[in-house]
């Protein structure tokens, strides 16, 4: 049976639905997608009606493996357009593109699995061979001392050249780059002892009696080939510890339904979540998913956002309300009109951000790198000591005890897991932040957030609900309550503020009929004016009415102050210079404010209520919830001066807002938070992101930035100082103290550098299951 080559249904083939192009009929499930297949100038050579769709897709420029960009997780600054190893770190690249870097399948950690058991089948047999007399296994009875070598050289070679050899890629890479990093340690340990080893056993005759015991030279295949295992064993571990990191981003990415039913031509399709577009009726059923982002437009519904905004309690929806792709309708069946597809969806958004926030780079990575920059030439450099000592100082074999010990030396210093300490925390910590509903556009915010001491915030659509309602009509003069709020209406058409949304929505409610305004002018902190019916009208605070040359608004201005004592808000109204009405309006506080401002004042932050409302109704909502600090009337590029101001005092300054009024602050402040609810100028400039626009949000980040730094310091701690006990001990620090029975095994050595860093990645992931407040 064909399939639509635009969304992939499938298609009777007795549909008239069809066109011809290159001598290949082609069926569709309706006009629409007839339509847009015209449109094309060309189509996919191969994509038959009986081919596979996403077939089509996956071979198109769009998908193409060519236009992928990989990139290190370690090193972001790394970028090309093939898979590969990592200059700096040799660490695999993984890919950038969100999509192309989620396949359940990992390659990498598929070929490191299949080198690990290869490894370890032919390493342990030489590792038996190697040490069987030392447990009382009377090998010698059974094998040559000639064989045994021959064996182990046998058996220790497919170890170690191959099982092993992505160490030797890496780290001759990093030599020709000069970018020295773990693999060039293990490669030096690992070559050191088998190639010392394959002339040991090829000609043994060239070793002075320095390198002897019991008159043979010492072999040491069993180091190098159990080296290689137990590096491999810690790169599987890590590997898979790593793509745990990245549970969040294939969380979010599973939010969205594979399929979407597009209602055509009176007809219900189901087709893939790729052919719907901006535009699209979509039915959505009890218990499926929302498919994009759009607006409801017939029936309504409980929706589950809980997955988004971490709000537990379904939302009700109805007609004209908004929808977000990846929730989950709970009750009623409705219909939906797409607004937001693809890349523009809020899911898609939220996950380029987390992913895009996992690859930045804190400053304290700075620490690390500085450090890392001289660690591997400082390992060589000892190792050349140790060797150098025991070679001249150390007990006989003197040459067998240096070779031995500088390769443990080289084998236990661990520069990954300093490297890992930063970017491991930060990529567990975003998507921790992500699943919490608080989204950090990169890693420097989430560091500057743990020192933050001072929290300013705005009024509306922070502290309250940002969907202010009309309460009261105060008249002046000759004119009715309908006509002051039929010439204010009309002219706040043309305005976004918050508060004229409410007197717009007060007239629709009594019915009014609204004209289009003339001249609009609008003065940000001020108000607006312009031309209604041929009349010059005003609307916005008493100042400003007054340098517009307003007089006689005392009696007005008394009314306002009582309505603003009780806080709401009061907006003067005037028709051809005379006031004529005042208009109140009441903006409601959150629920979740109360409780998230105490949560504020118990991590002994300080709290500023900056707002261009008016001083008594920012009062009275500032003394409802314990603000101390309030500053009111307060235009925009005078809030962008406070938070200066309080930085210059030496704070540390969040700002939190969700308007364009609030756009210079939010970029002022030393950390920007938008409410989601908010505009999107709010939240480009801002810092974080509080999805759900609910200020406990700010409780969470400031936890968990305190969480992840805390996760951080723990990291380069324990990295840094395992590798400061480990070089010594590896270099044979300890044997004067307690003999030679101190020295490190270069194998016992290999284990305790894979397992630092499988440590370091382990505690990362720990932020993972943390409880935030």
């Amino acid at each position: 049976m064909p399939k639509d080559p635009i969304c992939g249904m499938q298609i009777d083939e007795s549909s008239e639905i069809r066109a011809d192009r290159n001598g290949q009929t082609f069926f569709f499930c309706s006009e629409h997608c007839r339509s847009r297949f015209m449109q094309q100038d060309d189509i996919e050579e191969g994509a038959e009606s009986t081919g596979d769709d996403k077939e089509s897709r996956r071979s198109s420029p769009e998908h193409s493996e060519e236009n992928i960009i990989y990139t290190c997780p370690m090193h972001p600054e790394i970028e090309q357009d093939h898979p590969g190893d990592c200059p700096k770190c040799g660490m695999e690249l993984e890919p950038k593109s969100i999509a192309a870097g989620q396949d359940e399948d990992d390659p990498e950690l598929r070929k490191m699995t299949r080198r690990f058991w290869a490894g370890i089948v032919l390493g342990l047999p030489v590792f038996v061979l190697a040490m069987s007399g030392m447990v009382g296994i009377p090998i010698d009875k059974w094998l040559s001392t000639s064989v045994n070598r021959w064996m182990q050289f046998v058996l220790c070679t497919p170890v170690v050249l191959w099982a092993g050899w992505p160490f030797f890629q890496r780290a001759w890479r990093s030599i020709i780059t000069w970018n020295l990093n773990m693999f060039t340690l293990i490669a030096l340990g690992t070559g050191a002892a088998y190639f010392y080893s394959i002339v040991a056993v090829l000609a043994p005759g060239i070793f002075p009696d320095s390198f002897r015991e019991n008159g043979q030279v010492a072999i040491y295949f069993e180091a190098a080939a159990m080296i290689t295992v137990l590096v491999l064993l810690g790169q599987v571990l890590e590997l898979r510890a790593r793509r745990k990191t990245a549970g969040a981003i294939r969380e979010l990415m599973s939010l969205a339904p594979p399929s979407a039913r597009v209602v055509r031509d009176g007809k219900e399709i189901e087709t893939d979540l790729e052919g719907v577009q901006r535009g699209d009726i979509l039915r959505v059923r009890p218990g499926e998913k929302v498919p994009v982002d759009g607006e409801l437009t017939e029936g309504k519904s409980t929706i589950d956002e809980s997955m988004l905004t971490g709000e537990p309690v379904p939302v009700e929806k109805e007609s004209g309300d908004l929808l977000i792709g990846g929730t989950v309708n709970q009750t009623g069946s409705f219909l939906m009109r797409a607004e937001k597809v693809g890349n523009e969806t809020a899911l898609s958004q939220i996950i380029d951000m987390v992913a895009e926030a996992q690859r930045s780079r804190a400053p304290v990575q700075r620490v690390a790198d500085k450090v890392a920059s001289f660690f591997v030439p400082a390992v060589v450099l000892v190792a050349v000591v140790t060797f150098l000592t025991w070679a001249w100082f150390g007990p006989q074999p003197r040459f067998a005890y240096a070779l031995l010990n500088a390769v443990a030396v080289l084998i236990i210093a661990c520069p990954c897991a300093l490297g890992l300490a930063t970017p491991m925390s930060i990529m567990v910590g975003v998507g921790r932040g992500a699943k919490e509903g608080v989204l950090f556009k990169n890693a420097e915010v989430l560091e500057t957030m743990q020192a933050v001491d001072t929290v300013v915030v705005d009024k509306t659509g922070t502290l309250t609900e940002g969907r202010p309602r009309l309460i009261k009509i105060a008249t002046h003069g000759n004119f009715t309550e309908d006509e002051v709020l039929r010439h204010a209406a009309s002219l706040e058409q043309s305005s976004e503020h918050p508060l004229a949304h409410a007197v717009i929505e007060a007239s629709k409610q009594r019915g009014l009929e609204l004209v289009n305004a003339e001249d609009f002018d609008s003065t940000t902190g001020g108000g607006v004016s312009g031309n209604v019916n041929g009349r010059a009208v005003l609307v916005g605070s008493g100042d400003y009415l007054q340098k517009q040359g307003i007089e006689d608004l005392l009696d007005l201005k008394k009314q306002a102050d009582e309505l603003q004592r009780e806080g709401n808000t009061a907006i003067f109204v005037a028709i051809d210079t005379r006031p004529v009405g005042l208009l109140a309006v009441a903006d409601p506080v959150k629920e979740s404010t109360p409780q998230a401002i105490r949560a504020l004042h118990d991590m002994d932050l300080e709290i500023y209520l900056i707002t261009g409302d008016n001083e008594q109704t920012a009062r009275a909502v500032a003394e409802r919830l314990g603000i101390k600090h309030v500053e009111a009337g307060i235009k925009p590029q005078d809030k962008h001066q406070r938070v200066e101001s309080l930085r210059e005092q030496g704070h540390k300054v969040c700002m939190a807002g969700d308007g364009i009024n609030d756009a210079p602050a939010l970029a002022a402040a030393d950390v920007g938070i938008a409410m989601g609810t908010g505009t999107d100028v709010a939240i480009e400039s801002a810092g974080i992101t509080l999805v759900k626009g609910d200020l406990r949000g700010i409780v969470k980040a400031m936890h968990l930035s305190r969480l992840v730094m805390r996760n951080i310091y723990q990291n380069l701690f324990f990295a840094l100082a395992y590798n400061s006990l480990g070089v010594p001990i590896a270099a044979g620090v300890l044997v004067p103290i307690f003999g030679l029975s101190a020295l490190l095994n270069p194998m016992i050595a290999a284990a305790a550098m894979s397992f630092s860093s499988l440590s370091v990645v382990t505690n990362a992931l720990r932020l993972s299951t943390i409880g935030l407040r």
